[in-house]
């Protein structure tokens, strides 16, 4: 029996470790589903097909599965409106670096270019979030296609997009599959001339500060090391907390507005800034001070802030090759003064909500968030909605070196922490996955409850339920502008969990918050903890500028004007201990 061109398809991404494909089932798809299905799934070591509710929600899964594994994730949706829906969980995944391969399906070919029904140009919608993009338009092309696909998501780090008409994929298969090139990925060394150029510098500087990403994966002992032998606090990005703020005694924290720590005063104060593999894209929070920057993108050197040494290489190779050519400092001045700064800016601003607040009304999100780093197991892993709870869980998880927390923190879409942690479940089955959501970002994509009750997935859902977009009503508030149409109608998000068969707790006392986390936690199934949050307790960053102070003065006297002085004066009760004092 000839065998279909769908199932070739399949086999490739067998062939390439694929275990599972993210989506929804409809027409021009049915024949890639199909082949899934004649695989047997994983039970009998074919590919598993993950009946999401909503096609965002499938690229979200497959970036989340790709960023915690490293290996190439696959979600597919159907002509016109079903692959539309991809896109923006793959602009997400395509930002992160993620190995994506997504299978648009399309309509008839013989259709394409009339105007029919559904009909969209998915190889060319996807350019600006993919890697490689192309239409399979012949049985014999399309093993070639798929193969460039697998190899361009795996090899560049993003987002392959196949397009194949439905009509087609359900073709014999005529052409040759290619043997997957597997390889083992390279580390980039710097020139030594870069390498001395940086030592150089170094030895010069009175007062070093390191600023650290995600491209310290795998050289967290080495940048402790750097920072020990040239006295440098060491600040990092939210990408970068998971690999660098653990047994890190140098750590000051995050700079930004959702930063927390000394690390805005540690980088502003240094004769030289070191940015270790890090884009970070905020440039009014990067200084003009003499800067180096490491990183293996070339394109990446000097496109924030100016950039005096620019190294282009892994961090890790580059930090081997340098630390033999430095000296060490001893003034350590700069160094302990930092970490002085740091010590109590965590204790009397970061610090603030999480103590004397067990009784309080309505609940502290930092002091939920403080007792779910304590409760959650040492090796969970954390999806976090954009917004203030990529606040919460930026200052209060503790990554541990074996902790991962992840979020949509380049792309900054609402609604990713719930199909981040169905991915991430399933990918770590045996590991505890929290999903720290918001109620804005949850009833966003609500549906997806149903995606992890019908698989009976594990997943835990902590839900801040503050009926507002709190980090939406901050930025009215820098702006000067009096909050508007960030209320969100209330809803028992429990309620509906539990409907759902969910094991679902509703908080309103915070003394009762540790023990619904524990049942939570314990149960073997799904489960929802919905917290009733202050909606008024926003985030202070760590510095604030006049220009943010004056915003807060001028929307609190319009608050005042429009809806009395009492919730101008609860706002200030709620944030109040969280400004930064000096």
């Amino acid at each position: 029996m000839a065998k279909e061109l769908a199932t070739q398809l399949i086999e490739q991404l067998q062939a390439a470790g694929v275990q599972r494909i993210y989506g929804i089932v409809g027409d021009s798809l049915n024949p890639i589903v199909d082949a899934v299905r004649q695989t047997g799934g994983s039970q009998q070591g074919g590919i598993d097909w993950i009946h999401v509710r909503h096609e965002e929600a499938a690229a979200f899964a497959a970036a989340a599965e790709a960023q915690l594994t490293g290996k190439l994730a696959v979600c597919a949706g159907s002509c016109g409106p079903g692959n539309l829906h991809l896109i923006n969980g793959l602009y997400d995944a395509n930002r992160s670096g993620a190995p994506v391969l997504a299978i648009a399906s399309h309509i008839p070919s013989k259709q394409i270019g009339s105007g029919f029904f559904q009909e969209t140009h998915p190889d060319r919608i996807f350019n600006e979030c993919s890697v490689y993009s192309e239409l399979i338009g012949t049985a014999e092309q399309a093993p070639r296609v798929m193969h460039s696909a697998i190899q361009h998501a795996v090899a560049l780090g993003g987002v392959a997009v196949v397009t194949v008409p439905g009509d087609i994929a359900g073709l014999e298969a005529t052409g040759e599959t290619p043997m997957p090139a597997n390889f083992r990925p390279a580390t980039l060394t710097p020139a030594p001339e870069s390498v001395q150029e940086l030592a150089d510098a170094i030895n010069a500087a009175g007062k070093v500060a390191i600023f650290a990403g995600a491209g310290t994966q795998g050289a967290h002992d080495e940048v402790i090391a750097l920072a020990e032998l040239i006295g440098a606090p060491v600040g990092h990005t939210l990408r970068g907390k998971d690999f660098l703020q653990y047994d890190n005694p140098y750590d000051i924290g995050m700079t930004g507005l959702l930063g927390y720590g000394a690390a805005a005063a540690g980088i502003e104060d240094a004769d030289l800034l070191i940015l270790l593999g890090t884009d970070f894209p905020y440039d009014q929070f990067l200084p003009g001070t003499r800067t180096a920057q490491v990183d293996r993108a070339a394109h990446r050197l000097g496109r924030r802030t100016d950039v005096d040494i620019a190294v282009h290489g892994d961090v890790l190779p580059t930090l081997t090759a340098l630390m033999p050519l430095l000296e060490r400092k001893k003034n350590r001045r700069f160094l302990n003064q930092m970490l002085k700064k740091h010590d109590k800016l965590m204790n009397k601003a970061v610090g603030a909500y999480t103590r004397k607040v067990e009784k309080k009304q309505p609940i502290h999100p930092e002091y939920a968030a403080s007792l779910l780093d304590q409760v959650a197991a040492e090796d969970a892993i954390f999806t976090a909605d954009t917004g203030m709870c990529n606040v919460w869980t930026a200052r209060y998880i503790n990554p541990l070196g074996t902790r991962r927390l992840i979020g949509s923190y380049l792309h900054g879409s609402m609604a990713n922490a719930l199909p981040h942690a169905i991915g991430a479940q399933l990918a770590y089955p045996g590991r505890q996955v929290i999903s720290v959501s918001g109620d804005g970002g949850l009833s966003m994509l609500l549906g997806e409850l149903i995606t992890v009750a019908a698989h009976r997935l594990p997943v835990n859902v902590v839900v801040f339920n503050n009926s507002t977009l709190g980090m939406v009503k901050l930025e009215m508030l820098v702006d000067g502008l009096p909050d508007f149409g960030v209320d969100v109608p209330d809803a028992n998000y429990s309620a509906v969990a539990r409907a759902l068969g969910f094991h679902a707790v509703r908080v309103t006392d915070p003394a009762r918050i540790e023990d619904a986390y524990r049942g939570a936690f314990a149960h073997p199934g799904p489960s929802l903890v919905e917290l009733i949050t202050d909606p008024k307790a926003l985030s202070i960053p760590p510095k604030i500028t006049g220009s943010q102070v004056l915003g807060f003065a001028t929307a609190m006297s319009k608050v005042v004007l429009n809806r009395g002085a009492g919730e101008a004066v609860s706002m200030a009760r709620s944030n109040v201990r969280n400004i930064p004092r000096r």
